[in-house]
């Protein structure tokens, strides 16, 4: 089974951040899936660290393939039809991350892994459903 994971997830894995439930912890380090990590996650993520939003993030954003390759995480680029896809999409959201994990989730047919409430009703699976948060 493939996942895509959201940003926040990406960081409460990696600084280890309580807010992450066990659930999904079980589910990240299960050998048999396929976890991805959008390339639109390291373009959120360097951003935020260089508006001094993210100031933790130096590490990541030096080393951040290598730190994903140790994790066992998968890099998903962005391609064209993502772009297209996430500039087209008809979801009141203004947050071009946000667009682009849905874009990718619905092309490549992921389940995504966020807590944001705005991927749910969007016609893909996302992990933890709604209920369960």
């Amino acid at each position: 089974m493939s996942y895509l994971i959201d940003t926040h997830i990406l960081l409460w894995w990696l600084f280890d951040d309580p807010k992450l439930d066990e659930s999904i912890r079980i589910l990240l380090r299960n050998p048999t899936h396929s976890i991805l990590v959008s390339a639109a996650t390291a373009w959120e993520i360097a951003t935020k660290y260089r508006i001094g939003k993210l100031p933790e993030a130096q590490l990541l954003v030096e080393h951040y393939s290598v730190i994903l390759t140790k994790a066992q995480f998968i890099e998903l680029p962005v391609t064209a039809a993502h772009a297209l896809k996430a500039g087209s999409l008809a979801m009141n959201h203004r947050d071009p991350f946000d667009r682009m994990l849905l874009a990718q989730a619905t092309l490549e047919s992921l389940s995504l892994i966020s807590y944001d409430s705005v991927f749910h009703g969007q016609g893909i699976s996302v992990i933890p459903t709604e209920a369960e948060i």
